[in-house]
């Protein structure tokens, strides 16, 4: 199968690079597959994973959101945030998912809704990409 050039950087630096079969994330109308051959798109991308296909392997990585960009020969994931998918804490995850949660549901306690609900957000897509991952591995 032919391949693309994938690099996902994020404000830190640079993540990965190398050559991909495909490249799945999650697009704010949906998933999206991108291989080699693929029009050139530029699209707002959700928390969630970022899956990179390659040899008979897959690396998933974490995105906080951001944008993913298709030229000819290389699709680029510009993030606020990623990291590695083997490097997520799903413990700390599962912690952050339901501070998050409680803060929503206190309706006494003075509280920044939108920070609570991306807080929310960020957690539940860490544990779907760690899902995926434990999916992966079977």
């Amino acid at each position: 199968m032919a391949t693309i050039q994938c690099d996902i950087v994020s404000a830190e630096g640079s993540i990965f690079s190398g050559a991909a079969e495909m490249v799945i994330a999650t697009g704010e109308m949906g998933d999206l597959g991108v291989s080699a051959g693929h029009s050139p798109l530029l699209t707002g991308l959700k928390p969630g994973p970022v899956r990179v296909l390659a040899n008979d392997d897959e690396v998933v990585f974490y995105v906080s959101g951001g944008f993913l960009e298709v030229q000819p020969n290389v699709v680029t994931v510009l993030a606020d945030t990623a990291a590695r998918g083997d490097d997520l804490d799903e413990a700390a995850a599962i912690e952050a998912q339901q501070r998050a949660e409680q803060a929503m549901a206190n309706q006494s306690a003075e509280l920044d809704y939108t920070r609570a609900a991306a807080e929310l957000a960020a957690a539940v897509a860490q544990l779907r990409t760690i899902q995926q991952i434990k999916k992966k591995l079977g």
